[in-house]
C-alpha cells in the first residue's frame, strides 16, 4: 500500500488518512496536502520518491510561512501604560534590547504604542555620542528611543504621543534597513523657545510682555528673563515676529533683537524690559524668543536604508525636525513639523530646518507633508564640500569640514566619485576622480574626526592646492529628491533649499507666507561649504502665496538660483544647470504683493514659461530688488509668462 497524494491550494487542514481514518491534520498557509491510502501497481522507489517530495514541499512552505510572520510586541508588556506618568525611557530602552536579543536577522517586527501620552525623561534614557550634521556637536547625547542596527522594524504609535523633557534627541535610527517610523507625534513639555505676546509697547518704557501659560521663567539676579525647563535655563538674544491673529511672520521685521537686560515683573506674569524698543511689535504681537543653538533634531538618522516615516508629527525640537545623513532611499509621507491644530496656542515648531538630508543618496521622497512656523527652511538637501587643507602628492590630498556644526561623521568610501571646485568662483577643475583609499587623518576614528587622507584613482590637476581654495564633492552621494503636495507655511527664512545635480522635482506643493525665498538652488563652499550644482531641477504646478514679507539670506527672488560665488566677474564657466532647459520653471502661479519673481546666477539652460503672475495689496513693496526677472551671468534662457 502506497498513498496518492492530493494538493489543493487553500488555507485549510492539512489532513493524513491511512485506512480510510484520520490520524493527524496540521495547517499550513500556502495549500493544504491530502493524503490517500491507495493500491496502486508501483514499486517502494516511487512511493518514496512522492513521499519525499511531499515531505519537502511541506517543510519548505513551512520556513516561508515563518519567514513572512511577524513578530508583534506590545509596549503595554513591558509594564508602560498610555497616559500614565511613568517614565518611558528606561521601558522602551529595555524593549528595544529585547527584540534585539529575541529576533532572527530578517524578521519583521512590529513595537506597537496603543494610543495615548508617552513621557520621555532624561533619567534613564540612551546616552550616545552622536556627530550630527548641522548641528552643535556637543556630547554627549540623551536620546528617548534609540534604534540603531536594526532591520525590518515598524515603531507603531497609533497615533500617540511622545513627550519628551530636559535637552534630548526624541528618536535616532542609525545603520538600519527597511525600517518604518509611523503614527506618533514628538513634542516637548517645555519647549525652549519662550513664547511671548506683546502687551504694551511704549517709546519710552519699553515693551510689556507675557509669557505663554505654559512658559516657566524667572528674572535673574541680573535683571534678565530666563527661560526654565528640566536640567536646563535659557538667556533669550533673538526672537521671530508673528502676528498674533494670521500666525503669519510679520512683514519686514525678519530676525528682531528683544534684550531682556533689566526686566521686571509689572504684574503676576507680566514683564517690562525697558531696553527692549521695537515699534513694529505692537500690542498683540506673539514673539518667539530664541537663542541660535541647535542641539538635538527630533529625529537624526544615520547609514540607514530604506527608510519611511508615515503620518509623523514633529510639534518641537530644539535643532530640526529631521536629520538624516548618508542615508539611502528615504520616503516622508503625511510627515509634518506643524502645530496642533488651527486651535494650537502655539506658534512656532522647531529652532532649525524641519527636514534636512545631508549626503544622502538613493531617492528622497517628501509628499503630503504640512511644515509651518519652524525656523528655517522646509527642506534641505545638501552635500558637504571639503576644503583642501593640504597637496601632499599627485594622488592624494587632506580635506576638512570647515563648518563648526558640520563635522565628525564619514564623508566618503573607496569607489566614490568625486570632483573638485575652485571656491572664489564656483568653476570645476579637472575631470572627475574616484577614491581609492580614505582615512581620519586627525583622529584615530571616523567618528569625531575633522579631516580625512583622500587618495585618488587618477593623478589630481596640478593647479589644486592649499593655498587657493579648493574644495572636493563628492557626487556618489547625492539624490534624486520629489518634493510634491506639501505646504508650506509662515516659516522664518526660506521654504525649501535644493543642492543635488541628481533630478529634482518640486510639484503641487503650496507656498504661503514662506517670508522669505520660497524655493532656493543653492551652492556654497565659501561659508557653509554645502554642495552643490543642480542639473535638472523641474519646478511644476505650484502655488506660491506672498513670499518675501522679510528679508534673510539668499532671499532674492520668490526663486532664488543663488550659489554664493565671491568671484563672478572672473567666473568663466557656470555653476547651475549645464544643459538646454537644466532648469524648468513651469505651469506655477505667482500670488505676489512685491515685485521680484526669479533671481538666477551663474545658470546655463534656464527656461520659465506658461505661469500665471497675479498682484495683491497686502502688503506695501518694499524689496530692493525692482525687477520680475534678475539675471547675473545666465545664458541659454528662455522666459515667457
Amino acid at each position: 500500500m502506497i498513498y496518492f497524494i492530493d494538493i489543493v491550494p487553500k488555507y485549510t487542514p492539512l489532513i493524513f488518512i491511512c485506512k480510510g481514518k484520520l490520524i493527524k491534520k496540521w495547517k499550513n498557509r500556502k495549500m493544504n496536502v491530502y493524503l490517500y491510502p491507495k493500491l496502486l501497481n508501483r514499486n517502494r522507489k516511487t512511493m518514496k520518491t512522492i513521499l519525499l517530495f511531499a515531505l519537502s514541499l511541506l517543510l519548505s512552505l513551512s520556513v516561508s510561512d515563518v519567514c513572512a510572520q511577524e513578530r508583534v510586541y506590545d509596549i503595554s508588556q513591558f509594564g508602560l501604560k498610555a497616559n500614565s506618568k511613568k517614565n518611558a525611557s528606561p521601558v522602551v530602552r529595555k524593549a528595544i534590547a529585547k527584540i534585539k536579543a529575541e529576533c532572527r536577522d530578517g524578521e519583521k517586527v512590529i513595537l506597537r504604542f496603543p494610543a495615548g501620552r508617552y513621557n520621555f525623561h532624561e533619567a534613564g534614557s540612551t546616552v550616545r555620542e552622536y556627530y550630527i550634521s548641522n548641528h552643535d556637536q556637543d556630547n554627549p547625547k540623551k536620546v528617548g528611543i534609540a534604534l540603531e542596527d536594526m532591520k525590518n522594524l515598524t515603531i507603531d504609535g497609533q497615533g500617540s504621543e511622545f513627550v519628551f523633557y530636559g535637552r534630548m534627541i526624541p528618536v535616532s535610527l542609525l545603520r538600519s534597513e527597511n525600517c518604518v517610523l509611523k503614527s506618533f507625534s514628538i513634542d516637548f513639555e517645555q519647549p525652549h523657545i519662550a513664547q511671548v505676546q506683546v502687551v504694551e509697547n511704549d517709546p519710552e518704557k519699553g515693551i510689556t510682555f507675557e509669557p505663554a501659560p505654559w512658559v516657566d521663567y524667572r528674572i535673574s539676579k541680573d535683571s534678565v528673563f530666563e527661560g526654565l525647563g528640566e536640567g536646563w535655563v535659557m538667556r533669550y538674544s533673538w526672537g521671530i515676529a508673528f502676528d498674533g491673529k494670521t500666525k503669519h511672520v510679520v512683514y519686514n521685521t525678519s530676525d528682531i533683537g528683544c534684550p531682556t537686560k533689566g526686566a521686571f515683573e509689572v504684574a503676576p506674569r507680566q514683564i517690562c524690559s525697558p531696553k527692549w524698543k521695537d515699534a513694529r511689535l505692537v500690542p498683540g504681537t506673539v514673539v518667539a524668543m530664541r537663542g541660535w543653538g541647535r542641539p538635538t533634531p527630533g529625529i537624526f538618522m544615520s547609514h540607514d536604508v530604506n527608510t519611511s516615516l508615515l503620518d509623523v508629527k514633529v510639534h518641537y525640537a530644539e535643532g530640526m525636525g529631521l536629520l538624516a545623513q548618508l542615508c539611502e532611499d528615504i520616503t516622508l509621507d503625511g510627515f509634518g513639523v506643524c502645530l496642533k491644530g488651527n486651535n494650537d496656542p502655539r506658534y512656532f515648531t522647531t529652532q532649525a530646518d524641519a527636514t534636512h538630508f545631508s549626503g544622502c543618496k538613493g531617492k528622497i521622497v517628501s509628499k503630503n507633508g504640512l511644515y509651518e512656523g519652524m525656523m528655517d527652511d522646509a527642506i534641505n538637501v545638501h552635500g558637504t564640500y571639503l576644503k583642501v587643507i593640504k597637496r601632499v602628492d599627485d594622488h592624494t590630498l587632506i580635506g576638512r569640514y570647515m563648518h563648526d556644526q558640520s563635522w565628525g561623521f564619514e564623508w566618503g568610501r573607496p569607489g566614490d566619485d568625486v570632483q573638485f571646485v575652485r571656491s572664489e568662483t564656483m568653476e570645476l577643475i579637472g575631470k572627475q576622480n574616484q577614491i581609492t583609499a580614505i582615512r581620519p587623518y586627525d583622529k584615530g576614528e571616523i567618528q569625531g574626526a575633522r579631516e580625512f587622507s583622500i587618495t585618488f584613482k587618477e593623478a589630481i590637476d596640478p593647479a589644486i592646492n592649499e593655498k587657493s581654495g579648493f574644495g572636493i564633492e563628492n557626487l556618489t552621494w547625492t539624490p534624486e529628491v520629489l518634493f510634491a503636495g506639501n505646504t508650506i507655511r509662515n516659516n522664518r527664512a526660506r521654504g525649501t533649499l535644493f543642492s543635488t545635480p541628481k533630478k529634482t522635482v518640486v510639484e503641487d506643493n503650496l507656498f504661503d507666507h514662506t517670508s522669505g525665498t520660497a524655493i532656493l538652488l543653492c551652492g556654497d563652499c565659501n561659508g557653509w561649504f554645502e554642495t552643490g550644482a543642480c542639473r535638472d531641477v523641474t519646478i511644476r504646478r505650484n502655488r506660491f502665496i506672498n513670499a518675501l514679507t522679510n528679508m534673510f539670506q539668499f532671499t532674492n527672488a520668490v526663486i532664488s538660483i543663488y550659489p554664493e560665488i565671491p568671484n563672478l566677474k572672473d567666473q568663466q564657466k557656470y555653476f547651475h544647470g549645464g544643459k538646454d532647459g537644466g532648469i524648468v520653471i513651469e505651469d506655477n502661479e505667482f500670488d505676489t504683493f512685491d515685485a521680484p519673481i526669479l533671481y538666477a546666477k551663474s545658470v546655463d539652460g534656464l527656461i520659465f514659461r506658461n505661469n500665471v503672475i497675479k498682484t495683491n495689496t497686502e502688503f506695501k513693496p518694499f524689496h530692493w530688488n525692482k525687477d520680475r526677472f534678475l539675471l547675473e551671468r545666465v545664458t541659454n534662457v528662455k522666459i515667457s509668462e
